[in-house]
């Protein structure tokens, strides 16, 4: 895993996710990578609950409750103020379901956090589900 912090754009996969969002004028590549990890057979793999965790960033970022900015998010916060569409209730629940997937049993992104004993990107998930939370 690329990652260089616990928060969610701190690694290769998110960012690179990122780039798509400049083509972007709905929130289609959100919801396409909510969708990858909830639908994820047995084992969510750790680039596709990368990907996930900045999408769930993104939705908090579109509610005005981002948990990161920082250079790694400038060109999302750009985006984020450049497009008109906004999260509705469906796809705020589809994105607390996504953070409890990510931290669930069968979930490599966590296994590999866990290993790593860095409870601060615990606490960055935790920031997140109640950036979301109603």
């Amino acid at each position: 895993m690329g990652a260089w912090s616990h928060e969610p754009f701190g690694n290769d996969d998110a960012n690179d996710w990122a780039h798509g969002l400049e083509d972007a004028n709905d929130l289609s590549l959100i919801e396409s990578a909510l969708d990858n990890a909830l639908e994820a057979e047995e084992y969510l793999e750790a680039p596709e609950a990368s990907e996930a965790v900045a999408a769930v960033e993104v939705v908090a970022k579109l509610l005005g409750k981002g948990t990161q900015t920082d250079s790694y998010t400038e060109k999302v916060d750009e985006w984020v103020k450049s497009v008109s569409a906004r999260p509705d209730a469906a796809l705020i629940a589809k994105a607390r379901r996504t953070l409890e997937r990510v931290l669930g049993e069968n979930s490599e992104l966590r296994e590999l956090w866990e290993e790593s004993g860095a409870e601060d990107w615990l606490d960055s998930i935790r920031s997140l589900q109640s950036a979301i939370s109603a």
